[in-house]
């Protein structure tokens, strides 16, 4: 038969520390120091120390985060690998809520975890209004990923897209390109500052090719592999067709390199590509996108780190803007001429 329960003020006398300090470490409080950690975990481990779930629960800790996304974006997969990454060490647990980018089913998803008594939430490039994600951010700890603009109520982090539009322009005008078409995504309702990732990069685009004295052409679709297409369509049938095209993520970029091979087009000898996202499949040698680089996994353990500040008591809003970077591989050259 087991003996009497040990209790924290047991763990804290053999670990050397304070009552609070056993009980910071148990609960994942954030700022603890790897040392303090390593003294508790040992004098739990050797006390044979088990937390009482009760008690737990009586004092609402459900030690579970909620991660809304749509997964079906494929930078998402890096995004919640970082997630995972900064949770090591922590006993916090995600529930993943898979929607689309219509505002009603995230909220759905949302109103359905907040039901779950979670600890906090991490939501992926959301599309809800500012004013609900205010009051979002008031009622759990919050934090956002790709959201612009930054709030009152909740943190916010994001790539500096305007930045990252900018090295993509940059680029294809050292190597000599003029005509460089950019293939978005409609705004919609949003507004500046409070927009999506695809507006930013529009933005830093626009501003790029004015600086260089270039005339933007903007060609608004979709981000998909189909939109890309379409987009890229319409830039290489004018009578003065894109020498460059960039797209704003590399899954539209794919569909820009299907038209240029429908057209007879040889990348990059005839038609340079650049991407956004460095997903996976663009490192294939048979594809070798040049692409920004938005650093996925950076995202999800930033939006972690600041998930369990907020956790521990934090109540001032951060918002952390992560540089970019170009991965250059085999789709841009100097244009033919």
């Amino acid at each position: 038969m087991s003996g009497p329960r040990v209790t924290i003020r047991e763990v804290a006398r053999a670990a050397g520390v304070s009552q609070a300090a056993v009980s910071k470490v148990l609960n994942d409080g954030y700022g603890v120091s790897a040392a303090m950690r390593e003294k508790v975990m040992r004098a739990v481990t050797e006390l044979g120390y088990r937390p009482n779930a009760a008690a737990r629960a009586m004092r609402g800790r459900s030690h579970t985060i909620g991660v809304v996304a749509d997964i079906r974006t494929p930078i998402v997969a890096q995004i919640t690998e970082g997630i995972e990454e900064g949770l090591q060490g922590s006993s916090l647990d995600i529930l993943l809520a898979p929607v689309g980018k219509a505002p009603e089913r995230q909220r759905s998803s949302i109103d359905a975890m907040l039901n779950r008594n979670l600890e906090g939430l991490i939501l992926i490039v959301p599309s809800l209004p500012r004013p609900e994600l205010e009051a979002l951010g008031q009622s759990i700890p919050t934090v956002l990923i790709g959201r612009h603009g930054g709030g009152r109520h909740f943190d916010s982090v994001m790539d500096d897209d305007v930045a990252g539009a900018g090295l993509a322009v940059e680029h294809l005008v050292g190597l000599g390109h003029q005509r460089i078409s950019h293939i978005a995504m409609p705004m919609g309702k949003f507004r500046r500052p409070s927009v999506l990732p695809q507006t930013a990069r529009e933005d830093g685009y626009v501003i790029a090719m004015r600086d260089h004295d270039l005339e933007p052409d903007v060609i608004t679709t979709d981000y998909t592999e189909e939109g890309g297409h379409t987009g890229a369509m319409t830039a290489l049938r004018r009578k003065k067709p894109a020498t460059a095209v960039f797209a704003g993520t590399d899954m539209v970029a794919l569909g820009v390199l299907r038209a240029a091979h429908e057209l007879g087009l040889r990348v990059p000898e005839d038609l340079s590509v650049v991407g956004a996202d460095n997903i996976p499949v663009s490192a294939l040698p048979q594809i070798a996108l040049t692409t920004i680089d938005p650093a996925g996994k950076l995202n999800g353990s930033t939006s972690t780190r600041l998930l369990r500040e907020r956790i521990d008591g934090r109540r001032n809003p951060v918002t952390h803007a992560i540089t970019p970077s170009l991965v250059v591989r085999g789709t841009t050259a100097p244009p033919r001429e």
